[in-house]
């Protein structure tokens, strides 16, 4: 299992008239966390879509637990629990600096052919990359 945490700043933009994290912000944070545990891998998604390789999330779910506030430092959790096949699949957990749960959620993406538009295997630089971190039970 592959896991990765990133840290993010609540804005007073991303807040409501409550002070609370306004709800569609949850998937910008899904998706920065999605990028730099990437990155951490050393796959970059520009590369990858200049490559031909686009990512579009196909399902996304939340639960919301308690809110995040103005200037919360939020904990990232990301996890990869399977290899990607033509989907990949990541799940989240974000935590304020007290380590309490706020937040838990999933997305599923494919990976497309950018000229074709169909889905395609995961690519094998990324399967190279996440390899790793699982053991030989999981490929199958």
């Amino acid at each position: 299992m592959f896991t990765h945490s990133t840290y993010i700043r609540v804005r007073y933009a991303e807040t409501d008239k409550m002070g609370f994290v306004y709800y569609g912000n949850y998937s910008t944070y899904y998706e920065v966390a999605r990028v730099e545990s990437m990155r951490h891998l050393g796959i970059n998604y520009k590369t990858m879509e200049d490559e031909g390789i686009l990512m579009p999330v196909i399902e996304n779910s939340s639960r919301y637990i308690k809110p995040a506030l103005y200037d919360d430092l939020l904990e990232v959790r990301l996890r990869i629990e399977k290899l990607p096949s033509v989907k990949i699949q990541f799940h989240y957990e974000i935590y304020n600096e007290a380590e309490v749960l706020l937040h838990t959620g999933t997305t599923t993406l494919v990976f497309l052919d950018t000229q074709t538009r169909k889905t395609v295997a995961a690519p094998s630089y990324i399967l190279d990359k996440l390899s790793p971190y699982f053991d030989e039970v999981s490929h199958n």
